[in-house]
């Protein structure tokens, strides 16, 4: 069995409406559980809310029922000059830059997604054309104190974005002999100064004005390849 984690409860039902039997399981606050099969591979929708203590205790659950396979679909913020609203991110890595992964263990442990699942979707975003950067990500904690200190230093250890949940999935998921990866979508570039809501939607690139929606197709294909 393999799961989608994302932070919107809302995105869950757009997932689901690509899916057959689709069944609501449980909702909760920021959760919402949903089983389904995509051309006949059993898959549970889960939505996670924001930040890596919510992410850790629904990869606590998801383990708990058998689920084998991770991926976070979500959003990011750039962190280099050059990646574009909508372009796709593949994380091979995240920064531990949040509190939950060091009630599990040591911060020089390192937050890394599963092999398969990195290089199978890397392969399906380029096998649909698509912009896809590929590098280490910073996982953070707090959104509202994401200072230019902190973004001047990420990008010159040259983490290609910043979002909330990944850390916590890579480390959990590597310490339960889980597979995991994580596929954003860019929503604004932080060192460009085009953050999040920021930008007027007429003046959006094509390929952003759905992005989550590409990201949604690309995943899915994946999952029939894992």
């Amino acid at each position: 069995m393999g799961a989608w984690e994302n932070s919107d409860p809302g995105r869950v039902d757009r997932i689901a409406s690509h899916c057959e039997a689709v069944e609501t399981v449980a909702e909760n606050r920021e959760y919402k559980v949903v089983n389904a099969t995509y051309e006949g591979r059993p898959l549970t929708l889960c939505s996670t809310g924001i930040g890596s203590p919510s992410a850790a205790i629904a990869t606590e659950e998801l383990h708990n029922v058998g689920v084998e396979t991770l991926i976070r679909v979500g959003t990011c913020g750039a962190l280099q000059r050059g990646i574009e609203i909508g372009d796709m991110i593949v994380a091979t890595g995240a920064t531990k830059d949040e509190g939950t992964t060091k009630r599990y263990e040591s911060e020089t442990v390192p937050a890394v997604p599963d092999h398969d699942v990195l290089s199978t979707l890397v392969d399906v975003v380029k096998g649909h054309d698509e912009d896809v950067h590929v590098g280490p990500i910073a996982t953070d904690d707090a959104f509202y104190a994401e200072t230019d200190e902190y973004v001047h230093d990420w990008e010159d250890a040259g983490m290609l974005a910043v979002e909330m949940e990944a850390a916590a999935l890579f480390t959990l998921a590597r310490r339960k002999g889980m597979r995991a990866g994580a596929i954003c979508t860019v929503d604004g570039n932080l060192v460009e100064g085009t953050q999040k809501g920021e930008t007027d939607a007429d003046e959006l690139p094509e390929k952003a004005k759905n992005n989550v929606e590409r990201a949604i197709e690309i995943t899915l294909e994946a999952t029939t390849r894992l």
